[in-house]
């Protein structure tokens, strides 16, 4: 008992040690925050943010010009298919005849060889009708001709009729003076009077006839002027009662309507597909889709909010997430769109934005014959937007 008062003395002096200790510890510790506390802290340092170097969205392969829809006439059918998937073409070749074809083609034919009838019936008409003008001046020169030599036949004879009346007109002066004197009988004189005066009937009788003669060519050279211009009249007419014009424009008609039944090619490229083919009737997916792949673009669907960075002539490089080809391809932004609307291209990341709002950006690729056949490929474009840039 005497031993166990000793300890506990000792005891107590260890707890008031270690207690002691504790607490000039934590006063210590709140001492050192006070004083870290009411220090300045250091400035932080304001690191830059990286500058933007490239552009990277979503696009899709097609041709330049883009993929041209080849449609006919809605519920027509294929008569007959002239090309096959993959094929290439030149501006202007026949794809397809539709099934009216032939019958248009008799139709066209048929006004062809109306025109051809009409076009001889325009010439054989033609021809009489210069003939009976020929014919009409011919009658004109007849008429002008022989009346010109009768009416200075008869004016000859005028003047010589003339020249006898004033001679017998002097002779029969004469005479009077003679019979005045008694040089001449009386029936000397009056055989003279009888002459002088049937010189002077035959002068008018002459004149007279001259006049008749004047009167009957004018007539006569009337009528067949008149009979001339009423066969140039005639001439147009008859030409125009043969419809030449009129079998003209059916023929030009039922050639339209021919060209109608031929699907041609607005455009070199190659057939890419086909939606219809011979004795199909064409629906609302045309006929088959026509692009130009010796020349490919890619087209980048860039966010709305990445678009002021790019520029027409920024270069790009085109890759494929899925392999389709292995080496990235390069092009030149050559068209930068002008309209924003909802992306096409979706990604393949569950988390990507399906409803962004994108604008198309048009690269032109330096090498196409890696990607001629990939149409519509999903790429991956990545424009830098810090290359230089044509204005």
């Amino acid at each position: 008992m005497a031993l166990g008062n000793k300890q506990w003395p000792r005891q107590r002096w260890l707890v008031v040690v270690v207690g002691g200790t504790i607490v000039l510890g934590l006063t210590g510790v709140g001492i050192a925050r006070l004083v870290s506390s009411s220090q300045p802290a250091p400035e932080a340092t304001e690191t830059p943010l990286p500058q933007r170097v490239e552009v990277v969205a979503l696009g899709r392969l097609e041709p330049e010009g883009e993929v041209i829809r080849i449609g006919g006439p809605s519920t027509e059918r294929i008569g007959r298919l002239e090309v096959r998937q993959g094929d290439e073409v030149q501006q202007g070749d026949v794809l397809a005849y539709l099934e009216s074809y032939e019958e248009r083609r008799a139709e066209r034919d048929y006004a062809a060889s109306q025109l051809a009838e009409a076009e001889q019936r325009l010439q054989a008409t033609t021809a009489y009708g210069q003939s009976q003008i020929q014919e009409a001046q011919t009658r004109v020169q007849q008429a002008q001709q022989p009346g010109t030599f009768e009416i200075e036949a008869q004016r000859a004879r005028i003047r010589e009729l003339e020249a006898q009346l004033a001679l017998a007109t002097e002779d029969l002066q004469r005479f009077q003076d003679l019979y005045a004197q008694g040089a001449v009988s009386k029936q000397t004189l009056d055989q003279q009077v009888t002459e002088t005066r049937q010189a002077q009937e035959q002068l008018n009788n002459a004149q007279a006839t001259l006049v008749r003669i004047e009167r009957e060519w004018q007539a006569d050279v009337r009528n067949a002027q008149a009979q001339l211009q009423s066969e140039q009249a005639n001439l147009p007419l008859s030409q125009v009662q043969v419809q030449v014009e009129s079998a003209r424009q059916n023929l030009q008609l039922a050639a339209a309507r021919l060209e109608r039944t031929i699907i041609r090619a607005p455009q070199d490229g190659r057939i890419l597909r086909i939606y219809a083919k011979a004795g199909e009737a064409i629906g609302d997916s045309g006929i088959l889709d026509l692009g130009n792949t010796r020349q490919m673009m890619a087209v980048a669907e860039v966010y709305e909010t990445d678009v002021s960075r790019v520029r027409v002539g920024q270069r790009a490089t085109i890759t494929s997430r899925n392999g389709a080809f292995d080496t990235p391809l390069t092009g030149t932004v050559t068209e930068i769109g002008w309209q924003i609307f909802k992306n096409n291209v979706l990604d393949d990341d569950p988390a990507a934005n399906a409803d962004a709002r994108v604008v198309e950006v048009k690269i032109r690729l330096d090498d196409s014959r890696p990607v001629e056949a990939l149409t519509n490929l999903q790429v991956d474009v990545r424009i830098d937007v810090e290359g230089t840039s044509t204005p």
